[in-house]
């Protein structure tokens, strides 16, 4: 782990016209990189939040013909950024989608993909239903990428409420963690500070969560609230809930310190099951 840098979130408020979404998308990371960002990242559904499932299937392309990937991967060129886009919803059969996270390089090349493991499939007490594993294909392996600073873990979203990646994650090194979201108000409301200053405290690392925030065309509620959290906890910065742009300066050594003070990532032991 190397150096500092500047990170940014671009929080939005997707719809599912997903030329529109690129646009927007796009002018805010020029915005962040006008305040200095080095590193980028949006959220999950970057480019598509359809009012279903099926709708979001219909709309989707394969990797090779998805016309976010081009522009995306040219403007992390132009720009010289490291840009991870949170996720898009990529066709992998007639059936289903992949949601899959895209790290870009400063050459406009594809440094890392990953799918998002752990389907959201939930019935919520406001009435809310989602079924996520419907249309979307789990993905299966965890993903740890290299970064000019140090290495970096990628999670989407509902992989939030599932730590025993991020430990094994932090465990192979990794000194970042990116949980690119679409939390719902209701469930962002109760857990998402809460879930994301843990994952950074008990693994000693940074966090960067960009998220999706406000009434969505398609009537789903997102929490937005982006948030870049330091390795001791303390969040360095936070959006509300309008799209915008958040950036932080990040430091490496301080996960060094914060893994010095509590060395837990070296105690852990086996044991048995109860």
């Amino acid at each position: 782990m190397t150096g500092a840098f500047r990170a940014a979130c671009v929080q939005l408020r997707s719809s599912d016209d997903v030329a529109e979404n690129i646009r927007v998308t796009s002018d805010l990371i020029r915005e962040a990189k006008a305040k200095g960002a080095q590193f980028i990242a949006t959220p999950e559904n970057t480019t598509l939040m359809a009012p279903d499932g099926g709708a979001k299937l219909e709309r989707s392309f394969a990797e090779d013909r998805d016309p976010a990937l081009p522009a995306f991967t040219a403007l992390a060129k132009e720009l010289g950024v490291w840009l991870l886009i949170g996720s898009l919803a990529i066709k992998v059969s007639n059936t289903k989608t992949a949601n899959r996270s895209f790290l870009i390089g400063p050459s406009g090349a594809i440094k890392a993909r990953y799918d998002k493991i752990h389907m959201f499939d939930v019935d919520l007490p406001s009435g809310e239903t989602y079924r996520e594993s419907n249309t979307v294909a789990g993905g299966s392996r965890a993903v740890l990428t290299d970064l000019p600073w140090g290495k970096a873990g990628l999670s989407i979203c509902y992989d939030l409420r599932f730590p025993q990646i991020y430990r094994t994650l932090a465990q192979k090194g990794a000194f970042l963690l990116t949980v690119p979201s679409a939390f719902t108000e209701t469930t962002g409301k109760a857990h998402w500070h809460v879930l994301l200053r843990a994952r950074a405290i008990e693994n000693g690392a940074f966090v960067i969560a960009p998220a999706q925030g406000g009434a969505h065309a398609n009537g789903r509620q997102t929490y937005g609230h982006s948030l870049i959290i330091a390795p001791w906890g303390e969040i360095i910065a936070e959006a509300g809930t309008e799209p915008g742009v958040i950036v932080a300066d990040i430091d490496p050594a301080l996960v060094e310190a914060a893994r010095g003070q509590v060395p837990n990532l070296r105690h852990d032991r086996a044991f048995e099951g109860p």
